[in-house]
């Protein structure tokens, strides 16, 4: 599970650098891991950046490369693994859209979209590059001779979905065939095709 709560309210030697924080909840062994990615002291190396993401002298495009490099990397560290569902994916995007927003100076009240914005930064979507993290690696445990499967018995009731069942919709909703990611090449070009 990932949340992120964004709070413009702190100052930072005159800029509005904001508070994020990412909440990362493995599924499995029910720990929760707080990372503080914009902290008013200032010593991340994110808060750096916010001069130079909200900075209206600097390039939409410029922005949109330092956001997909440190941030959105950052967001989505080791997501190729995470079993999410549908409400996180939300969550996720909302918070996202936010951030988007605040690079480009837009309200919510100008009524401008979110999807022009993206493309003013030259930003995927932030779930099209969740799925496609998620099917490069599934493409690459396909390649692996080694099955990794975990033991023991499921719990009563509807379990959990598992990672594998989500990535396996994955690739059938965009029509991908195992037998493809044994070709490295191919599978990321389709991957990224779709």
């Amino acid at each position: 599970m990932l949340i992120q709560l964004w709070r413009p309210e702190f100052e930072l030697d005159g800029i509005n650098s904001g508070s994020w924080y990412h909440t990362h909840t493995h599924t499995h062994t029910h720990t929760t891991v707080l990372l503080l990615f914009w902290s008013m002291s200032g010593t991340t190396r994110v808060s750096r950046l916010v001069p130079l993401l909200n900075n209206q002298d600097i390039s939409f495009m410029v922005r949109g490369r330092l956001y997909s490099s440190y941030v959105q990397s950052s967001i989505l560290h080791g997501s190729e693994t995470w079993p999410i569902r549908k409400a996180n994916e939300v969550a996720l995007q909302r918070a996202v859209i936010r951030m988007v927003r605040w690079m480009c100076g837009i309200k919510l009240q100008d009524r401008v979209p979110s999807k022009g914005l993206r493309e003013k930064l030259g930003l995927d979507d932030i779930i099209s590059v969740l799925l496609e993290n998620r099917l490069h690696w599934y493409g690459l445990m396909l390649r692996k001779e080694d099955e990794y499967e975990m033991e023991g018995a499921r719990p009563r009731g509807r379990p959990k979905k598992t990672w594998r069942e989500i990535v396996e919709k994955d690739y059938q909703a965009r029509k991908l065939n195992r037998e493809d990611a044994m070709d490295h090449n191919r599978w990321r070009k389709q991957i990224r095709d779709d």
